[in-house]
């Protein structure tokens, strides 16, 4: 199946060449290939580091050694100016970006998770490439995902990419390290991540894999399990993404273990309903018989106290549980809604979610 929505994860290495500097030649090879493949239309969005090396750049290369304050701030200092960067190759091809900067937070609070994937189906519904980053600047050890490798698997999932391209200095995944073992192979396909595929990249656990490729297979495992293909690929050979895309033998394809909707149906039907919405007989017929949203006119009545993004059971006039899905509005929300008119919903509550109170895609049908 042809991917139609990508996530690209650009690295230091790919976006520096390997230098101190940020590789604006390199960088503009990368935004053509991205931009290409938007004209085309496919849903673009970039993962990308490099706001610390912005900004050691712009500081003039101080020695400011590791701690967490010192390179907070130089992301601080940095990530206007990478964004910036992006905005100017951008715009040489009349593609507007939008800046997302995330934590892991973001992405594991409900309420946060669904703002957080709302933004960027936004941004790509209005044809706008987001550059997404760790927000680095004010992230804490609990709150951080620590890697963009594995920030860029967060994001693929949480928007149901077909396809992450992780763009490194390495050809991919080989059989042993091939700047110690010259008979080392560059491994095409992995069908099945286990303990093998993490001892080729260095082991579980330590930080010192080839070409940082741990955290690489980590993100190609989290990406899998939820339906997302990944690919491991240097960042220097011609025409990388038009290729992957094609379907051609470049870098290292991880295989997905499940579908988006296996995945989503495994969390939905694991997580226990924190609410339950009643509908009328028509909303019931539609849900079980076209698949379709839950909209606030089909509610009767709604019962529990849970917050935006929260999973419901939702039962028709029977009882009967036909569906479970996440809320796009909380129970106080929504018992406002019952019986109204989708279009009515800014008028009644001041604000709007949407028009749906359960969108279908993130639904599950029971029976």
């Amino acid at each position: 199946m042809t991917p139609h929505r990508i996530v690209v994860k650009l690295g230091t290495s790919t976006l520096t060449g390997g230098t101190p500097h940020l590789n604006r030649q390199r960088m503009l090879e990368i935004v053509q290939q991205v931009a290409r493949l938007h004209q085309q239309g496919y849903e673009m969005l970039v993962v990308s580091s490099g706001a610390q090396a912005a900004g050691r750049e712009r500081l003039g290369f101080p020695d400011l050694g590791r701690a967490m304050p010192a390179k907070q701030m130089l992301a601080a200092v940095g990530q206007g100016r990478l964004v910036q960067i992006y905005a100017d190759l951008f715009d040489i091809f009349n593609i507007v970006v939008g800046q997302v900067l995330l934590t892991r937070d973001d992405l594991s609070n409900r309420t946060r998770y669904l703002n957080a994937r709302d933004t960027l189906l936004t941004l790509m519904e209005r044809r706008i490439v987001p550059i997404i980053n760790e927000n680095d600047t004010v992230a804490t050890e609990e709150i951080r995902v620590g890697d963009n490798d594995n920030l860029s698997a967060l994001v693929a999932s949480v928007i149901e990419a077909d396809l992450l391209v992780l763009l490194t200095d390495m050809p991919g995944l080989f059989t042993g390290d091939p700047r110690r073992d010259s008979s080392a192979q560059l491994i095409r396909s992995v069908s099945k991540i286990d303990d093998s595929i993490y001892a080729l990249a260095g082991g579980i656990g330590t930080k010192l894999g080839t070409g940082g490729m741990i955290t690489k297979i980590e993100a190609a495992h989290v990406a899998s399990r939820s339906g997302v293909t990944t690919v491991i690929a240097s960042g220097t050979e011609p025409d990388v993404l038009a290729r992957i895309v094609a379907g051609g033998e470049v870098g290292t394809r991880f295989d997905p273990t499940n579908t988006h909707l296996e995945s989503r149906k495994r969390w939905l039907l694991t997580d226990k309903a924190q609410g339950i919405v009643r509908v009328d007989n028509g909303a019931a017929r539609a849900i079980a018989l076209n698949n379709a949203s839950l909209l606030p006119v089909g509610m009767t009545s709604v019962e529990g106290d849970f917050a935006r993004g929260a999973t419901l059971a939702v039962r028709d006039p029977d009882s009967s549980e036909i569906a479970r899905g996440l809320s796009n509005y909380s129970g106080d929300e929504l018992r406002k809604l019952c019986r109204v008119k989708s279009a009515q919903i800014g008028e009644i509550l001041g604000y709007s979610y949407g028009d749906h109170v359960i969108h279908r895609n993130s639904m599950v049908l029971l029976g």
